[in-house]
């Protein structure tokens, strides 16, 4: 597999403020996740924001199914206009490429810039018998194999999180794939399953019915101050979570993608956007495009390195 070649987009992203290209018609903007998962959330609050820095509108296209891979595949096929660019999640997009789950691969696709990079949490019902983690972790050893966990697609980001988290605790569960992190958690809620794995802004809209028992950090989240870290209780001690970035189909020209990469950086950088995605629950963190790029890269070897073994 091919690694991006980082000069090749960013070396001529260096060009001056005054762009030689800007879209004169609306730009479509593909989701490849539901209407109202996180995913989408996250992109129609950046998109309010952005339309106005770009000119036009951004018109968002849900195109869900195959854990991204519907919605990856029309993006890395779709013309290099600089009329369709796409969110991508990280690590699924590079997950489903290690599994050869769509037709595409890492190449297809031009970074523009990242937009958030969000912590994993283990969580659980409001009406879950279980309080804390290890509670959780101590009826699934009394129990191999009975706790089920939603997921958001097989060997997707938060059937990740579920495996890092079983395999560091030391237990078994059944794993359970749904379309999308919004199915995953209305299954949780509707008690169909007995944990999940998501991030902070697929859960922003229903604090009152989920319990956040513990976090993929190195320190307590402020925002969930008494959800203990997992390295706290022994179990998984590193940093890990989603990253979802803004790319183009492969051959979108320089000059377009150095117009947008501005943009976007000028959308996250106003206050309102800021105060939007803070109530939103999104946690903001903007990548040029080169520092995207090696973002993708990082991730992709994840994939192959260690996330590859959990399954074997």
């Amino acid at each position: 597999m091919k690694k991006f070649m980082v000069a090749l987009l960013v070396v001529a992203l260096t060009a001056s403020c005054a762009f030689a290209w800007t879209p004169s018609k609306n730009v479509t903007v593909i989701v490849a996740y539901k209407a109202g998962s996180g995913t989408d959330n996250t992109a129609r609050v950046l998109s309010k924001f952005a339309s106005d820095k770009i000119g036009r509108t951004i018109v968002i296209q849900n195109l869900e199914g195959g854990s991204g891979s519907i919605g990856w595949t029309a993006l890395s096929q779709a013309r290099p206009d600089g009329y369709t660019l796409g969110f991508v999640n990280l690590p699924t997009l590079c997950s489903n490429i290690v599994e050869q789950l769509g037709d595409y691969k890492i190449d297809d696709f031009v970074p523009i810039c990242n937009h958030v990079n969000e912590t994993s949490m283990v969580m659980v019902s409001k009406s879950s018998p279980f309080n804390t983690l290890q509670e959780l972790v101590a009826y699934a050893k009394e129990n191999p194999g009975k706790l089920k966990a939603s997921t958001n697609g097989m060997k997707a980001s938060n059937h990740i999180g579920a495996e890092l988290f079983a395999k560091s605790a030391g237990f078994q569960y059944m794993a359970i794939p749904y379309g999308g992190t919004a199915d995953q958690l209305l299954a949780l809620r509707q008690g169909e399953v007995d944990f999940s794995v998501a991030k902070e802004a697929d859960i922003a809209s229903m604090l009152t019915e989920v319990k956040v028992l513990g976090v993929f950090a190195e320190k307590r989240m402020p925002s969930f101050p008494d959800a203990p870290t997992l390295g706290e209780l022994g179990f998984y001690n590193k940093w890990y979570g989603s990253a979802r970035a803004i790319v183009a189909p492969k051959g979108t020209p320089s000059d377009v993608i150095a117009f947008y990469e501005e943009a976007f950086k000028n959308a996250m950088d106003d206050p309102e956007y800021k105060a939007a995605a803070e109530k939103a629950g999104i946690t903001t963190l903007y990548m040029n495009a080169e520092d995207t790029a090696k973002l993708i890269n990082q991730q992709y070897d994840f994939c192959v390195n260690e996330v590859a073994k959990l399954w074997e």
